[in-house]
């Protein structure tokens, strides 16, 4: 009887460790963390119905699309830091593209370093945090050195061949204007293919240890370049340029709009407008394809099933809405709102969309909830795995993005814009107070934001104001800051 027991005993004891062990190969222990640099939603899982991103779209369909996903700041190096440490601008202090960090928080615990805490590798190909684009490629821009016991900087033909780009506004750097290249040569010459290439090989090389790797891909920033096959998915003839009311302007504050768009459509004529559309589409279509190369490779060396995949970009894009705005600073939806998928093999919401509103200041606590590691307090997001597990549960979530708009001709001075956007409405005020105006969009009625409401408002919008307004001011700051401030022309 003693004899049964004790081997009855050691039964169940190798049966839980059994267990044990495939629970702990079955959860997911590694990190994909894929940045896009200024991907707006121009991709088909966001219903957009001339781009063709096919692997995007199927890591869509193997994961969750978060369709109302919105960004804190819609500039490089702020959002970055911003989704990095798991804090508002507010809280960092970068509001530009030259401010670090780690000037304000010497001690924050970024998203890898908190992996690299519990044991993962943490590794970096490409930019993650700011570079300047295209001077920095092949460095190690605005780097966090702390967040990586690895880097990778890759620097393709693109750098060598930046001569042969063409800018509609010679006036202005090629990291600025509108300019573009349809390059010569293959996928794996130009920068981004490099990435890909670097970062599978990463993957090759530690497939068998817990992994965060941290892949950015420098396009569809300008200057515009890729190979000229992604040109070619997209005939001039098929392109049109965003429509606008004619009166569309009358009731938008002037500080709603991007210093470093002037004048409406940077005074180009529509077919160059249609070139440069056309080849901001073949930049999100080649870095498509380098996604595809990843995501074959998870498949092929068998990390699929143990690797959670990330793919965001840190703000979205203006390509001609509102009667001519172009790229980003501003704090309409098509800037603050962005890509962001999520795919955690075994979750039970792959597969669906998800139309809550979420903020990217819940990146860091989703990753470090889903992998039980220590997550820093100061965290100021929310975890999301609740809507992974269901992304139709309720959630009552509000998402803040704030801009720092510097002076100009049309604006005397350096004024803070923020936005609260809900499932239904935006508010936004420019200023303290909205002392430089205030903006009110429906977008169950208004999508496309051609009708402010707070311009004459009723009774009824004048108490939903009051509303929306103490929910912003919860998160942000409306008041600029007191520092010196140097503009960008970025």
């Amino acid at each position: 009887m003693k004899t049964r027991m004790t081997w009855n005993c050691l039964g169940s004891f190798i049966a839980c460790v059994f267990a044990g062990d495939l629970e702990l190969r079955s959860s997911p222990s590694n990190v994909l963390f894929i940045s896009v640099d200024d991907l707006a939603d121009t991709l088909g899982c966001l219903d957009d119905v001339i781009a063709k991103t096919p692997n995007m779209d199927r890591l869509a369909a193997s994961g969750v699309v978060f369709t109302r996903a919105y960004n804190q700041i819609p500039l490089c190096n702020p959002s970055r830091a911003s989704v990095m440490t798991g804090r508002r601008p507010d809280a960092t202090k970068v509001y530009d593209l030259d401010q670090h960090f780690r000037e304000t928080l010497p001690n924050v615990v970024t998203m890898p370093q908190a992996f690299m805490r519990a044991g993962w590798l943490a590794a970096r190909v490409g930019k993650i945090y700011h570079y300047n684009v295209p001077a920095g490629i092949g460095t190690n821009g605005n780097d966090d050195p702390q967040s990586w016991q690895q880097v990778f900087n890759p620097k393709g033909r693109d750098k060598a061949e930046e001569h042969l780009i063409f800018n509609a506004e010679p006036q202005r750097k090629i990291s600025a204007a509108l300019s573009w290249l349809a390059a010569e040569g293959a996928d794996e010459e130009q920068t981004d293919g490099m990435i890909a290439s670097a970062a599978i090989r990463y993957l090759e090389t530690h497939r068998d240890e817990a992994f965060f790797l941290a892949t950015g891909f420098f396009r569809p920033h300008t200057p515009y370049v890729a190979p000229q096959k992604y040109f070619d998915l997209y005939p001039l003839d098929l392109i049109r340029l965003p429509y606008a009311p004619l009166d569309d302007r009358q009731d938008i504050p002037d500080a709603a709009f991007a210093h470093n768009c002037p004048i409406p459509d940077y005074g180009l004529d529509a077919l160059t407008l249609r070139k440069a559309i056309q080849a901001y589409y073949a930049c999100v279509s080649f870095v498509d394809a380098q996604i595809g190369r990843m995501l074959d490779a998870l498949v092929r060396l068998g990390l699929d099933k143990n690797t959670i995949v990330v793919l965001w970009s840190d703000h979205g894009y203006h390509l001609g809405e509102h009667q001519g705005v172009w790229q980003k600073r501003t704090l309409f939806e098509k800037v603050a709102r962005t890509p962001l998928i999520m795919r955690v093999p075994g979750m039970q919401g792959n597969g669906m969309r998800c139309q809550r509103v979420v903020e990217f200041v819940d990146i860091y606590p989703t990753l470090t909830d889903l992998a039980k590691i220590h997550a820093p307090a100061s965290l100021e997001g929310r975890s999301l795995v609740p809507l992974l597990e269901d992304p139709t549960r309720a959630w009552g979530g509000h998402a803040v993005t704030q801009i720092l708009r510097p002076a100009d001709n049309r604006l005397r001075e350096h004024v803070m814009g923020a936005s609260v956007r809900t499932e239904r409405w935006r508010y936004t005020q420019w200023g303290e107070q909205g002392h430089h105006g205030i903006e009110l969009y429906d977008y169950h009625a208004d999508p496309g934001e051609f009708r402010n409401l707070a311009i004459k408002p009723s009774q009824d919008i004048r108490l939903l104001i009051q509303g929306l307004k103490k929910l912003l001011l919860q998160k942000a700051a409306t008041t600029t800051p007191q520092t010196p401030f140097q503009p960008s022309r970025l």
